[in-house]
């Protein structure tokens, strides 16, 4: 389903700035997006909302017409409640107690920004809001793991363990994965891995982290559409993500306002 370059492509200082602003761009409009997630919403209105922000700004969606098994056709994905990644935004209602995952990229200049959030839909249980919780964290500390000399390996370790000791799966199908010019690039980055192992990060490369975590298994399915991904037991799911630049002075998140 998804569409690899292969080839790691280190980014200079200034491709970095040209990345940060494609990122806050992206940021921004995601913003717009979940400002209006709310009961009785649609999932199409969301994607309305984030593509008013990007024609402001005279920038585009790499995740539309991306290639697949049918070109995909919004700017965001929208995964909700058991939708791990890819869902498709339609005319479904959003109601009190769901959960909604909105993936999201900007092209500008060339450059891709690729970040994801998970968010509640009203109020919603307290095992629910842990989920929310674990998947944040779990993204955080990859991004701390994102440093000169670490390896994919490292990072992947990183993120299991925490995720497994809060009682939750990973998904081994779906992994991070380098960004620039191209929104998928390598390095590939799993969720899971062992320390030491895999490609070495290098100051200058830019990855896409993101945990995608689920409830009641690491299992997936490809539902009917052909896009949306969803845990097999038909359990909740979380995704979070940002697009992280390895430097000497530390990981710096690209997508942030």
């Amino acid at each position: 389903m998804i569409s690899w370059e292969r080839s790691i492509n280190i980014k200079s200082r200034q491709e970095l700035e040209v990345m940060r602003e494609a990122g806050r761009i992206n940021a921004e409009a995601l913003a717009a997006a979940v400002a209006l997630v709310a009961p009785g919403v649609t999932t199409a209105e969301m994607n309305e909302a984030f593509e008013a922000v990007q024609r402001k700004y005279g920038v585009t969606s790499p995740f539309k017409n991306y290639p697949g098994p049918y070109p995909y056709p919004a700017s965001i994905c929208t995964s909700v409640n058991d939708e791990l990644v890819h869902g498709i935004p339609n005319k479904h209602k959003l109601a009190e107690g769901d959960i909604v995952s909105i993936d999201c990229g900007t092209t500008y200049e060339g450059f891709v920004g690729d970040m994801a959030v998970t968010v509640p839909v009203g109020q919603i249980e307290p095992e629910t809001q842990r989920l929310l919780d674990v998947t944040r964290k779990a993204l955080e500390i990859a991004i701390s793991k994102t440093v000169p000399g670490n390896t994919v390996g490292d990072v992947g370790y990183a993120v299991q363990t925490y995720v497994e000791e809060q009682g939750f799966y990973i998904t081994r199908t779906y992994t991070g994965h380098g960004v620039g010019r191209k929104m998928h690039e390598g390095p590939q980055v799993p969720n899971y891995g062992k320390p030491g192992r895999g490609m070495r990060l290098r100051e200058g490369m830019t990855i896409a982290l993101e945990p995608m975590v689920l409830v009641g298994t690491g299992e997936t399915i490809v539902k009917p559409d052909e896009w949306t991904v969803a845990s097999a037991d038909g359990s909740l799911t979380a995704h979070f993500e940002n697009t992280v630049a390895v430097t000497a002075d530390g990981p710096v998140i690209l997508t942030a306002l």
